[in-house]
C-alpha cells in the first residue's frame, strides 16, 4: 500500500478529479504537485556529480552544530561534507568512510541528548474520553485532546519552509508499525489530499522543538509510541498555524484541492458557515457558501472563488509578475 502511494506522490504532477455536482460532471485538473513526507533514509556517499537534496541540507546542519562543519548549508553531499562526516566518524570511534548509512544518524546526538532518552519514563494512562490532535506548527507542540479538553501536550518537529507541513483538519486513515530509519518505529497517516503525510518517530531527536521535516509531524519515539495505541483510525487532527498567508493564485473553483483551498474554507468559516472540515477539498459545500457569500455581497453568483471573493474573504492573492 505504501509503495502505491509513494508512485502516486512522486509522478502525481497532476491528475483529473471528476466530481457530480447538480447532475453535471465538472473536470478540474489539480495544480499542485503531489509530494510526500520523505522520511526514509538514503545512504549519502561521495559521488560524481554530488548527492543534493533536503536531506544532505539537515545533515549539514547538525553538522554544524555539533562543530564538524563550517561550510555552507546548500543541501550538496560535496567533499567538504565528506570530510565533516570523516571528522564525525573518527570522534565517535567507528569505521572512518566518509558514508551516511541509517546507522550514522543516532551518531548525531549529544551525550545530553542520549543520557535523556535512556531516562526512566513515568507511565501514562490512555485518554479517557473521545480522542482528537491538534499540532500547532508555530509552537512545535502536539496536544492530545480527550472530550476536547487537554490531556497531554507534546514537543514535535514541523516542515522546513521549503516542505511545509500540511495546515487544515486531517483524519487518521492508517497507522503502521515497524517502520524504522526516519520513522522511527511508528506511522499515523492522514488524508492530505496533496501528499502523504502523518505523525511518525525519528532517528533524529535533536530536531524535535524545530522546523526540520519533510512535512510531516516527528515525535520523539517514546512519545508516538505513547500515543500510538490511543489513536483509533479516523481520529481528527487540527493542524494550525496563525500566520497569514497569500493564496497562490486568483481563481478556484469546484473540484480543486491544495492548501490554499484550506485557507478558503477557514476564513468561510470565521464567517459563519458551516462547511464541514477545512480539508483542502472544494467540494459542493464550499461551494454554496460561496455563492451565498457572493449573493450577499451583491457580486455575480457562480461559486467561483475569484479575486472579488477573495478580497471579501479578506485574503490576498501573490501577484504574477
Amino acid at each position: 500500500m505504501l509503495m502505491g502511494l509513494m508512485v502516486v506522490a512522486i509522478f502525481g504532477g497532476g491528475w483529473l478529479l471528476w466530481n457530480h455536482v447538480e447532475g453535471k460532471e465538472r473536470i478540474a485538473l489539480e495544480e499542485e504537485m503531489c509530494i510526500f513526507c520523505l522520511e526514509e533514509d538514503r545512504i549519502l556517499y561521495p559521488a560524481v556529480p554530488p548527492l543534493q537534496g533536503t536531506d544532505v541540507e539537515e545533515f549539514q546542519e547538525r553538522l554544524k552544530e555539533l562543530g564538524f562543519y563550517e561550510g555552507t548549508i546548500h543541501g550538496i553531499y560535496d567533499s567538504e561534507t565528506v570530510e565533516a562526516v570523516k571528522r564525525l566518524q573518527n570522534s565517535r570511534g567507528v569505521e572512518i568512510d566518509g558514508y551516511v548509512t541509517e546507522e550514522t544518524w543516532p551518531l548525531m546526538e549529544s551525550p545530553m541528548e542520549v543520557a535523556q532518552a535512556e531516562g526512566a519514563r513515568p507511565f501514562t494512562p490512555p485518554p479517557p474520553g473521545k480522542v482528537s490532535i491538534q499540532a500547532d506548527i508555530q509552537q512545535h507542540t502536539l496536544t492530545i485532546l480527550s472530550d476536547g479538553e487537554v490531556y497531554m501536550v507534546y514537543p514535535i518537529s514541523t516542515g522546513k519552509a521549503k516542505t511545509p507541513s500540511p495546515i487544515g483538519d486531517w483524519k487518521v486513515i492508517e497507522k503502521q508499525k515497524g517502520w524504522g530509519g526516519g520513522f522511527g518505529g511508528y506511522w499515523l497517516g492522514f488524508n492530505v489530499p496533496w501528499g502523504l503525510y502523518g505523525i511518525h518517530g525519528t532517528n533524529k531527536p535533536w530536531s524535535i522543538g524545530h522546523s526540520q521535516s519533510q512535512g510531516c509531524f516527528r515525535m520523539f519515539n517514546d512519545d508516538v509510541g505513547e500515543i500510538y495505541s490511543w489513536i483509533p483510525v479516523g481520529t481528527i487532527v487540527e493542524v494550525i498555524d496563525n500566520r497569514t498567508f497569500p493564496l497562490s493564485k486568483s481563481k478556484y473553483r469546484i473540484g480543486q484541492t491544495g492548501q490554499d483551498i484550506v485557507f478558503i474554507q477557514r476564513k468561510l468559516r470565521e464567517k459563519g458557515y458551516d462547511i464541514g472540515y477545512s480539508d483542502g477539498r472544494f467540494g459542493p459545500a464550499t461551494e454554496e457558501a460561496i455563492k451565498d457569500l457572493q449573493q450577499k455581497n451583491n457580486v455575480p453568483v457562480d461559486g467561483i472563488v475569484n479575486e472579488e471573493v477573495i478580497k471579501i474573504l479578506g485574503l490576498e492573492y501573490e501577484q504574477k509578475s
